[in-house]
C-alpha cells in the first residue's frame, strides 16, 4: 500500500526539504576533508600570493591547518606528530592581519603557519617538554631565540611537535618518535613505519601538510633522517650559524636548529629569517659576515652545470635498491653538467667513538644548565635528579632504560682530559683530516651520499633498526648538510644529501634546488595501513 501524503502534508514537506538539504555524517566528513586538501603541497611563495590577491586570510589559512591536524593526526591515521596547539593560533593570526591592515611591513615568513620541536622555548600558553612527562608542565619563561625569529617575521606558531624524547639522548635501544608526552608518531607513508627522528614530528607534520613549515634540531641525523623518512627537504646548517639559546641541549660543539619543508625554496626562506647574531649563544659569533637573510637568490635551475661533487662510496653498499636510487641521481646529476667524482675519505682515529665521549660530557653539562635556568618551577634541577624520577614514573621506562643517563651522569665536567681530548680528536678528523682535506684534493662544490634507508617498521620491543645514514661526517664536523627527496621503493620515500665546508649553505643550496627542481619525487602522502 503506498502512503497517502495528501493526508500529512507538513510531513511531505519535511521530507522533501530533508532529501534536498540534509547529508549523511559520512558525506559531511568526506566534504569537509576535500574542503582543506587546496592547501596540500602549497609553497610559501604562492600562500603570500593568494593573501595578496585576498583569496583567504591569514586566520582562513590557520583553522584549515588546525582543522588538518584534528582530522589526520588526531583522529583519522592519528599520526601522532603534534604534542601540543597553540590554543591562542586564531588569534595572532586575526592580530598579525590587523597589524598588516594598520601598515606595518610584512616579514617573509608573513602568515605562514609552523610548527616547533617540543625542544625549543616557546613564551606562550604551551609547554617545552622535549617529550619527557617530567616537564609537562614547564612553561619557559621566554622565547628562544629561534621562536623570536620566526614571530619577528610574520610566521604563526601553531603547534610543537612531538620528537624521540631527549631529541633521542636517553637510551639504546630506542624507537625514533617515541616520547612519554606524545607517544608514537607514525610514518605517513605507511603507518607502520618508523618516522627516524628525532625531529619526528616536525618531519611528519611537513610531510603530511600540517604546517607550512618546521623548525627541527640536529645533533647527528636528527634533521635529515626524519626529512629522509617522510619524503622532505630538510637542511642542517653549519653550527652557529642559527642560535640555539632556549633550546634543550645535547651538544655544545654539535646541536643546531634548522628548517624542515616540502621545496628547497620554503626551506631557504624560513633559513634566512632564523640567521643572526645572539649575545646568548657564542657559537653564532663565527657567523659574523657570513650569514645572510636571504637565501633565495641562490634557487637557480641551471645550478648543476660546472659543478664538482664527490660521490662518498663508503656509505653506499647497505641496499641494492637505495644504490639503484643513487646510481639514478648520479646520471642525472652528470646529464646535467656535473662531474661526480668517487671518493674515499682518508683512515684517520675514529671519530664516532670520540663524538660519544663528547655527547655525553655535553650533555651533562648543558642539561643541568638548562634545568637549573627553569628557576623553582622545574621539578628536577639536575640530571641526576631526573634520572631518579624516571626510575619511580611509570611511563618514562615502559619500552626502555635510560642507559645513556646514567652514562653522561658518570662523566665529570668539561675540564676533563678525556673530554678535550675527545673533542680535539673529532674536529681534527672531520674537519682538517676529513671534509676540508678531501675536498681540497679533489677540487670539490659539494659531497653526496645517500640521506639513509627507507623507513624500518616501528618496534617498541626491540627498538630502531634501520640501515645506512650518512649523517654524521656533517654533524661531528659542524658542517652544513642538505637532504632531497631521490625517489621511492615500496611506497616510502628516500633523500640524497649534499654537504661541504663550513657557511657553505648558498652552494649546497643552489645544488639541491636545481636536483630538486629537474626531478621531482616529492610525493603527497596517502596513509598506507600496511605495506
Amino acid at each position: 500500500m503506498k502512503p497517502n501524503f495528501t493526508k500529512f502534508p507538513l510531513l511531505f514537506i519535511s521530507l522533501v526539504l530533508c532529501l534536498i538539504t540534509c547529508k549523511t555524517p559520512v558525506n559531511n566528513k568526506a566534504e569537509k576533508k576535500a574542503d582543506n586538501n587546496w592547501i596540500e603541497e602549497l609553497t610559501i611563495e604562492q600562500l603570500q600570493k593568494g593573501y595578496k590577491e585576498g583569496k583567504y586570510t591569514v586566520k582562513d589559512v590557520v583553522k584549515v591547518y588546525l582543522d588538518r591536524i584534528t582530522e589526520l593526526d588526531k583522529n583519522g591515521p592519528q599520526l601522532n606528530s603534534v604534542i601540543e596547539i597553540n590554543p591562542d593560533a586564531l588569534n595572532i593570526a586575526e592580530n598579525l592581519e590587523n597589524e598588516a591592515v594598520a601598515g606595518k611591513p610584512e616579514g617573509p615568513l608573513y602568515g605562514v603557519p609552523v610548527i616547533l620541536k617540543d625542544n625549543i622555548d616557546t613564551h606562550d600558553k604551551m609547554p617545552t617538554t622535549a617529550g619527557a612527562t617530567v616537564l609537562r608542565n614547564s612553561f619557559p619563561k621566554s622565547d628562544s631565540f629561534v621562536a623570536k625569529k620566526l614571530r619577528e617575521a610574520g610566521a604563526i606558531i601553531i603547534a610543537k611537535s612531538n620528537l624521540s624524547e631527549w631529541a633521542n639522548f636517553r637510551a639504546t635501544p630506542s624507537s625514533s618518535g617515541w616520547s612519554g608526552v606524545g607517544g608514537q608518531t607514525k610514518n605517513p607513508y605507511v603507518l607502520d613505519r618508523n618516522p627516524c627522528g628525532s625531529s619526528s614530528g616536525s618531519g611528519v607534520a611537513v610531510s603530511a601538510n600540517l604546517c607550512m613549515v618546521a623548525i627541527g634540531t640536529e645533533t647527528d641525523g636528527s634533521i635529515v633522517c626524519p626529512s629522509n623518512n617522510n619524503g622532505i627537504v630538510g637542511i642542517k646548517p653549519t653550527v652557529g650559524l642559527l642560535s640555539r639559546s632556549g633550546i634543550i641541549p645535547i651538544s655544545f660543539t654539535q646541536d643546531t636548529p634548522g628548517p624542515m619543508g616540502r621545496t628547497v625554496e620554503d626551506v631557504a626562506i624560513t633559513l634566512g629569517a632564523l640567521t643572526g647574531i645572539d649575545s646568548s649563544d657564542s657559537k653564532t659569533l663565527a657567523s659574523q659576515g657570513k650569514y645572510q637573510t636571504d637565501y633565495t637568490k641562490y634557487l637557480k635551475k641551471d645550478a648543476l652545470k660546472g659543478k664538482r661533487i664527490g660521490l662518498l662510496k663508503k656509505a653506499m653498499g647497505f641496499s641494492d635498491k637505495v644504490d639503484n636510487l643513487m646510481n639514478k641521481t648520479v646520471a642525472y646529476l652528470k646529464a646535467n653538467g656535473t662531474e661526480i667524482i668517487e671518493i674515499e675519505f682518508p683512515k684517520g682515529e675514529n671519530y664516532e667513538e670520540a663524538e660519544s665521549k663528547v655527547l655525553f660530557y655535553e650533555f651533562k653539562d648543558g642539561l643541568n644548565k638548562y634545568l637549573a635556568g627553569l628557576g623553582s618551577d622545574s621539578p628536577v634541577k639536575n640530571l641526576k635528579e631526573l634520572i631518579e624520577f624516571n626510575n619511580s614514573d611509570t611511563i618514562e621506562l615502559k619500552y626502555f632504560n635510560q642507559n645513556i643517563f646514567e652514562q653522561a651522569e658518570k662523566k665529570g665536567d668539561l675540564n676533563s682530559t678525556e673530554y678535550k681530548k675527545a673533542l680535539a680528536t673529532m674536529l681534527k678528523a672531520t674537519r682538517e683530516d676529513g671534509i676540508d682535506k678531501v675536498m681540497n684534493l679533489y677540487k670539490l662544490d659539494a659531497i653526496m651520499a645517500p640521506t639513509g634507508s627507507p623507513a624500518c617498521k616501528t618496534d617498541l620491543i626491540l627498538g630502531d633498526h634501520s640501515v645506512g645514514g650518512s649523517s654524521s661526517l656533517a654533524a661531528i664536523s659542524g658542517y652544513p648538510a642538505i637532504t632531497v627527496p631521490m625517489g621511492f621503493i615500496d611506497n616510502l620515500p628516500v633523500g640524497v644529501t649534499f654537504f661541504g665546508r663550513a657557511w657553505s649553505e648558498p652552494l649546497l643550496l643552489e645544488i639541491a634546488y636545481s636536483y630538486e627542481q629537474g626531478t621531482k619525487h616529492r610525493k603527497t602522502p596517502k596513509y598506507i595501513v600496511s605495506d
